[in-house]
């Protein structure tokens, strides 16, 4: 996911040219705020194991990136402090400073001195370059991703060098300013050059505040405190335990029992947040995912001749009542989508787009008009995949069926577990229509546009064009966005997009989703960050 990421590029021109300072989180905090406690064992759940280790670059899932972070660390991240991530709000981990140059088509990187790899080997600048030498996959590089669902994102950098141990240069293409913001991101840690990038899929070697000391599969990834870490005020942690948690109802108990200290993203049952929380012993925290914008989707695979018409993926759109996804089967805890750009989003969002109220009647004379009236009690048939990961997709996967069996179209409903509707609907394309999950962030490229664009259709890539929809003239409008740095300008192409997206519906937005976290009233420092599931969790601590 996960996940990450513009602001104003005309106020922040300036800063960016002359590098950014790095910013110490730990001497940041206020004087009024409470000393922070060495040691203790953080104890924290998520739904899933890690389907590809430790191996961020070889996934496009959440999944890994959550539970891997702690390993790593990027050049760049979003400040901690800032309730947003934009250009302005990035601050160096790896890279004490940085300048672009040229125009915005040389990106410098001034590297922290004095860091180790968990196996004690120095960290330098050619550690920079083979990681993004592998991911852009230059001719000359021997390292091999079984995998790179990200390699698009790279393809404007024409080189990478290593100019002395400590600086590390990013030739570009073409003038990118936004690409400092995928560095910022979870999907962009820096691997070591002396490891075979294989060894992740088992194990990590970081230079994060975290190593690990075991990664029991199906059960649980444990992490001890980097002694020899670069902030040697930091992680506050001895231990941190990711246990893996299938049951909703005995993750709910887990927590009573005292056994969980933290969970993401609605780790219980919605119903008994209220009585988890009445005591002040757990509470219920809604920060920390304002830029990791939940949505859930009705995506239309337009490899079916019957999809490849707009006409009738807008039909569709009209028969799903949002609102009542919203209030029966999220209680509340999402609301209806507007369009492409989740409504959290300060900068990019409008409401200036096409909508689809529920109307079912409007949607079957749609149908009719299409080419697709009933006959023999049937429209036509299609098979709906429901993916499995969360609980809630179960009961929309229900919903959907029930709505477009309204329109009087026979439905196949099935709802495999995680690694099946992975694969289902994103390397064998195995649906007509799916509902699916995504997140995006405040930067829309590529964390929306990939969605929608012709080069995010990545065959076996999770979380990205599993529709197969291709418009030239939608992707000009983002290739252009890409390279805008005129404020005013490139906010109005990303609302182009936006209503061009919304016409078109390969994708139908359902709701955007509103988290929360379940923690123990005892754990400090916890969703501090716009995006906190992504990050190293070096600054927790128990007040215990």
């Amino acid at each position: 996911m996960p996940r990450a990421h513009v602001a104003p590029f005309s106020a922040l021109l300036v800063a960016l040219l002359i590098g950014v300072v790095l910013i110490n989180p730990a001497a940041s905090q206020t004087s009024s705020a409470p000393t922070p406690k060495p040691g203790g064992v953080l104890n924290m759940m998520l739904r899933e194991d890690l389907s590809q280790g430790f191996a961020i670059h070889e996934t496009s899932t959440i999944s890994v990136v959550w539970p891997a972070m702690p390993c790593f660390n990027n050049l760049v991240l979003f400040d901690p402090l800032k309730k947003t991530e934009s250009v302005e709000t990035i601050i160096g981990e790896l890279a004490e400073k940085w300048s672009w140059q040229d125009n915005f088509r040389n990106l410098v990187f001034f590297l922290r001195k004095n860091v180790k790899w968990h196996d004690g080997q120095p960290f330098t600048s050619k550690d920079v370059k083979f990681t993004f030498d592998m991911l852009r996959e230059a001719p000359d590089i021997a390292a091999k991703l079984r995998i790179n669902p990200r390699k698009d994102w790279y393809a404007n950098i024409e080189a990478v060098e290593a100019a002395d141990p400590y600086t590390a240069v990013f030739r570009l293409k073409k003038p990118q300013p936004s690409l400092v913001l995928m560095l910022a991101s979870g999907y962009t840690p820096i691997y070591a050059a002396h490891v075979p990038p294989a060894t992740y899929r088992t194990t990590c070697v970081g230079t994060g505040p975290f190593k690990v000391k075991e990664w029991v599969r199906g059960s649980h990834v444990e992490y001890l405190r980097n002694d020899s870490y670069w902030n040697p005020e930091l992680p506050y942690l001895d231990r941190l335990v990711i246990r893996w948690w299938r049951d909703p109802a005995s993750r709910s108990a887990a927590f009573e029992a005292g056994q969980l200290d933290i969970g993401t993203f609605n780790p219980i049952p919605i119903p008994d947040v209220a009585r988890l929380t009445t005591g002040g012993k757990i509470v219920a925290e809604t920060k920390g995912y304002s830029n990791s914008a939940w949505v859930a989707t009705v995506e239309f695979n337009q490899r079916r001749e019957i999809f490849k018409k707009r006409e009738v993926r807008q039909a569709l759109m009209h028969a799903i009542d949002r609102q009542f996804i919203s209030d029966t089967i999220f209680f509340g805890r999402a609301h209806p989508s507007i369009g492409a750009v989740h409504t959290s989003n300060s900068i990019f969002f409008t409401k200036e787009v096409q909508d689809y109220p529920f109307d079912v009647k409007k949607a079957a004379a749609m149908l009719d008009a299409a080419g697709y009236p009933v006959k023999g009690g049937s429209r036509f048939k299609l098979s709906l995949v429901s993916a499995g990961w969360f609980e809630e997709n179960v009961k929309m996967g229900q919903y959907v069926k029930q709505a477009f069996e309204d329109l009087d179209i026979t439905v196949d409903l099935s709802v495999p577990d995680r690694a099946t509707s992975l694969k289902r609907i994103y390397t064998d394309y195995d649906y007509d229509v799916a509902i699916s999950n995504n997140s995006g962030s405040i930067e829309l490229i590529p964390s929306t546009t990939q969605y929608y664009t012709t080069d995010g259709i990545v065959k076996g890539a999770a979380f990205r064009n599993a529709t197969g929809y291709s418009n030239p003239k939608l992707d000009e409008i983002v290739t252009r966005m890409a390279v805008e740095t005129d404020e005013p300008k490139r906010i109005a192409l990303a609302k182009d997009f936006d209503r061009f997206a919304s016409i078109e519906a390969p994708i139908l937005p359902m709701v955007d989703l509103e988290p929360v976290t379940i923690v123990r009233s005892d754990v400090r420092n916890h969703s501090t960050t716009a995006d906190f599931m992504g990050e190293g969790w070096a600054e927790i601590w128990l007040d215990r």
